[in-house]
Order: C-alpha cells, then structure tokens, then sequence
C-alpha cells in the first residue's frame, strides 16, 4: 500500500459511502470505485461489503482501519522532519573543540544557536588542531574552533575574534606590580609553554616573539593544554604566556596582566568546516557565527 491507498481507503471507511468519499477526496466516484477495487486484489481481500446503503467494512477492513490512521500520522511526521531537516531547524551539529576555547567564547556562541535551534542536538569533541582537521575529512565532526588554521584546500574558516595576549604570574610574583608586561619583563623567568603538540599552535608563536624580540627563553614545562599550564603557575613553577579567556579560569594563586609585543599581539579564534558542506544546520551555525564575529568587531573586543 501507498500513501494515496491508505488516504483512499480511511476515506471511504469513514464516510461508509462511496460518492460521499469521492467528494471529500475531490474526486469523481468512478475512478476511486476503480482505485478501491484495484486496492482489494492488491491485497487479495474484501475490505468493503457493498450494499444499496453503502460500504461497510468486512473484519479484513476493519482490522486495517485500526492500523492506517497511525501510519498516515507516521508519513506525515516524517515529511514534516524531513521539511525541518532541510531548514536546519532539527538535526544534529558536532562540533570541534579545544583547551581555552571553551573558556568563554565559545560557549556564548553554542548558547546562542542552542537559543535559535533549540532541537539541534549539539554534540562536542575536545580535539586538538590536527585531530579536528581529520574529523572534519571524515565527517565526525561538522564544525571546529582552534587558531593558527593552516590553509587547506578542503577547509574553510571564518574568523570569530582576535584575543589579546596576558601572561599568567603567580599572585606572589613581584611582576604582579605592574600594569601590563613587555616579553623584556619576562627574561630569565620560567615558562611554561602549551600546547605541546606537533602543529604550530601558541607554544611556537611565544618562542618566536621572544627570538624576535631578543629575548632568551627560559622552559621550565611544555604541556599539553591552558588548565595544566595555569594549574602550574599556580603552583609556582613559573609564568604563562596565554590569551584573555584563559583568565577566566580563576585559579587560586594566579594573577594576570596583559602583554604588549610588537610580534604577539593577539591570537586569531577560527571556526572551520569542510569547504562546500551544504548542511542546512551548518549554514545555521555559520550564520550565528558571523553574527557573533561581526557584534564582536564592532564592539572592540
């Protein structure tokens, strides 16, 4: 049975008249007599008992009535899900994340969708750069969020926001006199750099600044993500060079201050997706993205 064999069919089960059904059906009487007819040697049985009345249904009829009303209601919601899918409206978004990102920006932009597209099941991965850029090949994922994006051929990035530069000191640390740091401040005071991770991220971006600026750099720890370096700085084992959404993690015994250098100004916050993807929850989120990026700008901040 198809869809118009079961509309057909409640029809005339309903109205228990033919010429009744044809006229709630906007049809003629002839061709819907045809198209029951033609229903009943589909299936091999009787469904109608005709009498100088009307139609009334034999036990075969009425056991399919119990069934085709659920089924026309099934068709429907999945045509109108299928309509919501197409719209971005309901669907699923994963989404690539990483170490400080998650500290404040990028939470209000989820929150932000989430507000929008309440029945978007958002579903997050804690990935490193490389790891995301894989995900996103092999469709794990949708959307990530990370700096210092290479270029790729099959990826795209839409910038979110540029995020000054603080050094995280311990409380106790004279430095913490200061109103803001230079990279000369920091001479002969440990590091503790992040992330410790084969493409170039942070880690390589404070190196450089200090060769730039003739700095010798002092690596007391190399680690993995922004919670561990600033969990060191509190424990006293040197500073950190991170960006502004670090300081949200209020950690006892840490201080920042805001960094001034010619080579390290800020650091980029990327969004990045497969070049192409089509996905109507994607095109959403982009949206929302850009509207963020966009308010952010002209704020100045």
């Amino acid at each position: 049975m198809d869809l118009r064999d079961m509309r057909y069919f409640l029809a005339v089960a309903e109205e228990g008249h033919m010429g009744r059904a044809a006229a709630r059906l906007h049809l003629s009487q002839p061709p819907l007599t045809r198209h029951i007819q033609a229903l009943e040697d589909k299936l091999g049985v009787a469904l109608f008992i005709r009498t100088p009345k009307g139609m009334t249904l034999t036990e075969a009829g009425q056991t399919l009535l119990q069934e085709v009303p659920n089924l026309l209601e099934l068709a429907q919601q999945a045509a109108e899900r299928a309509r919501l899918a197409g719209q971005g409206w309901i669907g699923r978004l994963d989404v690539g994340l990483f170490g400080s990102g998650v500290l404040d920006v990028i939470p209000r932009i989820l929150a932000r969708f989430h507000q929008a597209r309440p029945d978007v099941k958002i579903v997050l991965h804690n990935l490193t750069k490389d790891a995301q850029l894989q995900a996103l090949r092999e469709r794990r994922i949708s959307v990530g969020f990370n700096r210092l994006v290479p270029q790729e051929a099959d990826i795209s990035t839409e910038t979110v926001l540029h995020e000054p530069m603080m050094v995280a000191l311990p409380a106790t640390h004279p430095l913490t006199v200061l109103p803001s740091l230079r990279i000369q401040d920091l001479h002969g005071i440990p590091l503790i750099l992040y992330p410790n991770v084969p493409m170039r991220g942070l880690a390589q971006e404070v190196t450089d600044a200090f060769h730039a600026e003739g700095v010798p750099l002092h690596v007391e720890q190399e680690v993995e993500d922004v919670l561990t370096a600033v969990a060191l700085v509190s424990a006293g084992f040197g500073a950190a060079v991170t960006t502004q959404s670090a300081s949200n993690l209020r950690l006892p015994g840490v201080t920042f201050r805001p960094l001034h250098s010619a080579q390290l100004k800020e650091l980029e916050l990327s969004c990045l997706y497969r070049s192409g993807d089509a996905s109507p929850a994607l095109r959403a989120f982009l949206e929302v993205v850009r509207t963020f990026a966009g308010t952010t700008r002209r704020r100045g901040g």
